[in-house]
Parts: C-alpha cells; sequence; structure tokens
C-alpha cells in the first residue's frame, strides 16, 4: 500500500515514519512537511535513505498541492499541526489555518482520491481538564477545549467526523496524552529541563507545579497509530494513555534523577535549579486518559514504564547534543525569551 504522511518531520511524525518503515517493508512511504520552527529534516535520516521513503516539503493547506501527492494513496496519517499551547496563547491564527483549515483542505483532497483510511491524529487537551477525583477522559467524554491550540484541534476533530457521517468518509480520530522521547522539540516540557540541566540553566516550572499529566513514551503511541492505521473503523474515536499520571514538579524530579545516573552527577544539582514562574492563562490542572477501548478493539496497551522511557529519553539527549544545540539558537532563543523572561 501507498501511505501519506503529514507533519512527518516532527516529533511524533518522524518517530511514527521510522516505525512504521521498519515494521511495513513492503509499502511506501511520503511524508509531506511545511518545515516550520518544529519541523526539522534531521529527524529523518534514519530512514531517508530507504527505497520505499519519499519526502515532500509543503503545506497541507495547498490544495493543488494536496490534490496532487494523494493520488493512489491508501491510508494518510494526518500530524501536520502547529501544537505548541503557549505559541497559540501569544497568536491563534497560524493554529487556525493549519489545524483546521489545512485538516479540512486533505479531507477533501483525500475524498476526492478515494484513500481508505484517514486517521486525524489529535490531542486529550480537547476533553479540557479534570478535576482531582474525576474518571480520566473516554472516547465520549464531551470536547471542552480550554486554549487556542485545543479548540483548534477539537475543531478540527469535528470536520473530521462531519466527513464521516456527511459523506461516509474513512476517517477515524486518535487522541493521546503527553508524548515525550527522542526528537522532541526543545520547548516542550521534557526535553526543555533537559537541555536546560545540561547548559546549566534554570528549570521554569508553571505555577506551583502540580499539574498533572497522563505520559506515554512516543514509541507506544506510534505502535497505536499504526493499528488504527492499518485495522482501526471508519468512524471511530481511539484513546491513547500512558498509565502514568504524574505532577509535573514529581515527573522533573525523576527526570533529573535519570539525568543524574546517567552523568554520574548529584540529583540536587539539577533540582537546586528549578525556579517557579508565573502560570500560563488557561492551564489545564489535570489529564488522565482511559484506554479501554482501544484495549478492547485493538488489543493495545502501552509497554514502556515511565523510568525506563525517562532513562532512554536521557540516553537519547545525552547522545544528540548536536541535534538539540542546533536548534536551541536564534529564533529559539528569542522566543524562549518571550516566553520565560518575562515570568
Amino acid at each position: 500500500m501507498k501511505i501519506f504522511i503529514t507533519g512527518g518531520a516532527g516529533f511524533i511524525g518522524a518517530n511514527l515514519a521510522h516505525h512504521l518503515i521498519r515494521s511495513h517493508p513492503e509499502d511506501t512511504f511520503v511524508v509531506l512537511d511545511k518545515l516550520t520552527y518544529a519541523g526539522n529534516l534531521a529527524n529523518l535520516d534514519p530512514v531517508r535513505d530507504d527505497p520505499n521513503f519519499s519526502f515532500v516539503k509543503g503545506d497541507i493547506c495547498d490544495p493543488d498541492l494536496a490534490g496532487e501527492l494523494l493520488e493512489g494513496v491508501d491510508l494518510v496519517a494526518n500530524l501536520a499541526a502547529e501544537s505548541h499551547v503557549d505559541r497559540s496563547i501569544d497568536s491563534a491564527a497560524d493554529f487556525i489555518r493549519t489545524n483546521i483549515s489545512g485538516t479540512q483542505n486533505l479531507i477533501e483532497a483525500a475524498r476526492r482520491a478515494g484513500v481508505k483510511r484517514f486517521v486525524q491524529i489529535s490531542t486529550d487537551e480537547v476533553y479540557g481538564t479534570l478535576g482531582p477525583d474525576d474518571p480520566p477522559f473516554s472516547e465520549t467524554t464531551p470536547l471542552a477545549p480550554n486554549s487556542p491550540y485545543a479548540a483548534s484541534k477539537a475543531s478540527a476533530d469535528l470536520l473530521v467526523r462531519a466527513a464521516v457521517e456527511t459523506h461516509g468518509f474513512p476517517g477515524m480520530i486518535t487522541r493521546c496524552s503527553n508524548n515525550y522521547g527522542p526528537y522532541q522539540f526543545p520547548e516542550k516540557l521534557i526535553p526543555l529541563m533537559l537541555t536546560n540541566a545540561l547548559e546549566g540553566k534554570a528549570l521554569p516550572v508553571y505555577g506551583d507545579g502540580m499539574q498533572v499529566r497522563d505520559w506515554i513514551h512516543v514509541a507506544d503511541h506510534c505502535r497505536g497509530v499504526e493499528l488504527v492505521l492499518y485495522q482501526g473503523e471508519p468512524g471511530q474515536i481511539y484513546n491513547f494513555g500512558g498509565a502514568c499520571e504524574m505532577a509535573n514538579l514529581n515527573l522533573l524530579r525523576d527526570l533529573m534523577a535519570a539525568l543524574a545516573r546517567a552523568t554520574g552527577r548529584e540529583p540536587e544539582e539539577f533540582l537546586g535549579l528549578i525556579q517557579h514562574v508565573t502560570d500560563r492563562p488557561g492551564h489545564d490542572r489535570r489529564y488522565a486518559m482511559s484506554f479501554d477501548r482501544t484495549r478492547e478493539r485493538l488489543g493495545w496497551r502501552p509497554e514502556m514504564t515511565i523510568r525506563e522511557g525517562l532513562e532512554e529519553t536521557v540516553e537519547w539527549y545525552l547522545g544528540h547534543e548536536s541535534w538539540w544545540r542546533e536548534i536551541r539558537s536564534g529564533d529559539y532563543l528569542e522566543y524562549y525569551e518571550r516566553q520565560y523572561g518575562r515570568r
């Protein structure tokens, strides 16, 4: 089959491309990415020489390009998105364009091309926030997004749903909790804290740091997306979670402990860099995901424990210093100063 992956030079998209090309050597893969600040061709180096892989630089909002690339495609995984909450709070325009208009453009092109399955990769943030005693989000939890980013992703999900109901479109939606692992852009929590610690810089923690997230290693997420892409039932929603609820501050302590073990240094050396900063507007207090339906229908569950995942992630960033140092320059530094310097 021919598989089309959008946003494939980003964190999750690149990991998905690596996984699928290894797991399905009989299929061909086309990766599309606009290569904005978070897209990095170096993320695709492990598969660049594979004869069944090709890369196209382009925008999912371009209808002519989408129509051309989707001809003959069997399966689509749409991971192209603006995804950073803080950036959406600063300015929502790019999120509306890419996440909403871009998704609709892909839906229309995929309908014309007659694709067999279209998987919209979404987020737990579309569900809003949970109280401390609330049950985890399920696929039937009402959507209640609290940031411009989450609202744009919820809008895209609803466009996929509308295409399914109106046109019989073979669309499916996956929603996942917080990912971490190799190739994650270092403005996200785990790589930000790792790279700051390695440079002896402050570790900025929003508010009291007790916001709870459910953490899943990107490899577990990619296995789930693979199952939906090849076996999922059109019209369905599939949740993926890590069965690992942790407060951000506790996660940071475990991360710094893993970094200390890997470098032979004392955890206190890194923990002393923690600096609490003003909380961001509309910061959701708790996310948690039930994946019971996904386990029942696809046999999926997370396999990597948080300790294993953090240790692997630390080793990857230690072994790929040139990758993250190149990113942490220029525009990144300007954004970092805007985001944290004023707090």
